[in-house]
């Protein structure tokens, strides 16, 4: 069987671990202790985890720049684009919620922005990891690079789980059933699972 090709986005560096836009590389980070292995660097500028059904790969360019790692590992496994899946944190979708989805725009994320422009493609899965719209005038771009809240953190390592589980629910029953189940299944913060 064909092996995923499973792209986390993220920026290198410790001064970088704790932001929103390093969702994808916390899911990565989960994923890989589930397969019970450990990121090593590869050629590809990428920090990379060979598992049975997928290639974990954390590009380790700034987000921006996030493409062409990506697409030498999908040249370099023999990766076709409908086998990938790009793990990142949206704007758009609000936190607490994941979203799984099959190609559309970027919505002005470097990362994606990147991929696409490499790959000559939209058509990829997408898990995104909602990390919901900034406070006030605040410019997104600050936001991003900036931690999750005191507030948010109570529940990260909660929603950082079940994007991993979105992540092996993708690649093991495909997008619709994955859609039925976890957009149903949206974080409260001020309640119960709705």
């Amino acid at each position: 069987m064909d092996r995923w090709l499973i792209v986390g986005l993220g920026n290198p560096g410790d001064e970088y671990a704790g932001n929103r836009h390093n969702a994808g590389f916390m899911v990565l980070d989960e994923l890989a202790a589930r397969a019970g292995g450990k990121f090593k660097a590869h050629k590809s500028r990428s920090a990379v985890l060979e598992t049975r059904p997928a290639i974990l790969a954390k590009p380790l360019t700034y987000m921006n720049l996030s493409g062409g790692p990506a697409k030498l590992l999908a040249d370099f496994y023999k990766v076709a684009p409908e086998r990938m899946i790009v793990v990142h944190d949206e704007l758009d979708v609000p936190y607490g919620a994941l979203r799984a989805k099959l190609g559309g725009g970027d919505n002005g994320h470097n990362g994606l922005k990147s991929i696409t422009k490499v790959f000559g493609t939209r058509d990829y899965l997408r898990v995104r990891f909602g990390i919901g719209r900034p406070p006030g005038r605040m410019d997104p771009a600050a936001y991003v690079l900036k931690d999750f809240a005191t507030a948010e953190r109570k529940d990260l390592a909660f929603l950082v789980d079940r994007a991993a589980d979105v992540v092996e629910s993708l690649m093991e029953r495909g997008l619709e059933v994955t859609q039925n189940e976890f957009h149903r299944a949206d974080l409260n913060i001020s309640g119960p699972p709705r």
